[in-house]
């Protein structure tokens, strides 16, 4: 179905920068898009949390924390202005240079090989220290919720120990949230493999988010496929990873989980695997494919076997052919 906008009807038009669109649809909250497509539509006015508290029914304290959440994505720009709660919004602007945040490591020395545990009152000198981690720590609480002694630690890990940006790890964090992994060790473990891969800028990060996406959705067409009740375990998906980057289609997938249950009555990764190579191999791309080939091979052992037919090794000759591995 299309749909065509109506413009006709409408007054006064304005700009979405196109990296909301692009990238924060799926990431950002109801009330941040609120707070943001007000704040375009106003843009160059100075408005106060209440004010857009009160025209997108959005609380005010969760408007401050969407406000930092835009301007963590550069989406917005704060303006210098001595009243705390006015924000000007504008356009992404090319990037400048900004005074240098005091790190924690300038604060406790030198940044250790792992995560360091600091005590909450270190936390707090860090905190006063360092804008960046009082600004992680508040969006992050509009991410997470109330964050743990641990949450904080691991906050600043990412941000002082791995140099991820700003932005980066609140993307990271709101990823995380939205398909309910938010437990330490697993955004650490994603943190890590992105500094190690120099993800660290925003079109990364999100190229990045799409790719992790698209495995998790294929790795769940996969288990609905196989009627799969527990996740996949390390070996198997190392198998699944394998199917996606060699471009096998799910129908020509499921067609192999079928003739596996039909040759050995059970679920095998492995036996799988070698079927979808042989037929890879053979020049079948399809189920369509792989069903010509069956039905060409039928037709001819029918022929052939008019006079003398041995069904036994027909059935095995069939196999051989068709599933080309060997047993």
């Amino acid at each position: 179905m299309e749909f065509k906008v109506n413009c006709g009807i409408w007054g006064t038009m304005f700009g979405v920068p196109g990296i909301v669109a692009d990238n924060f649809l799926k990431l950002a909250t109801g009330g941040q898009i609120k707070v943001l497509l007000y704040l375009l539509r106003y843009s160059g006015k100075m408005c106060s949390l209440d004010e857009i508290s009160s025209n997108t029914g959005v609380l005010p304290d969760q408007v401050e924390e969407a406000i930092m959440f835009w301007q963590q994505a550069n989406v917005l720009t704060p303006q210098n202005t001595p009243e705390i709660t006015a924000v000007r919004p504008i356009m992404q602007q090319p990037s400048v240079s900004e005074p240098k945040e005091v790190s924690p490591s300038a604060i406790h020395g030198p940044v250790p090989d792992h995560k360091a545990n600091y005590s909450g009152s270190e936390i707090a000198e860090i905190m006063k220290e360092s804008q960046d981690i009082r600004e992680l720590f508040k969006i992050a609480e509009g991410i997470l919720g109330t964050l743990k002694n641990s949450q904080m630690n691991s906050i600043i890990w990412m941000y002082d120990h791995l140099g991820l940006k700003k932005e980066v790890i609140i993307t990271l964090l709101t990823y995380c949230s939205s398909i309910e992994k938010t437990n330490t060790s697993y955004v650490e473990k994603i943190a890590a493999d992105w500094a190690e891969n120099d993800i660290n800028s925003m079109s990364a990060a999100q190229d990045e988010i799409q790719r992790m996406t698209s495995s998790r959705d294929y790795t769940a067409n996969i288990m609905k496929l196989f009627e799969m009740t527990r996740r996949p375990t390390t070996k198997q998906d190392d198998f699944i990873k394998q199917w996606k980057n060699a471009g096998y289609e799910l129908d020509l997938i499921h067609y192999a989980y079928e003739k596996t249950l039909e040759q050995i009555n059970k679920l095998s990764f492995d036996y799988i695997n070698k079927i979808l190579i042989s037929w890879n191999d053979s020049g079948f791309r399809t189920v369509q494919d792989v069903k010509k080939a069956e039905s060409g091979f039928r037709s001819k052992k029918k022929g052939a076997n008019a006079s003398n037919s041995d069904s036994s090794s027909d059935i095995e000759e069939y196999k051989s052919v068709i599933n080309k591995f060997l047993y």
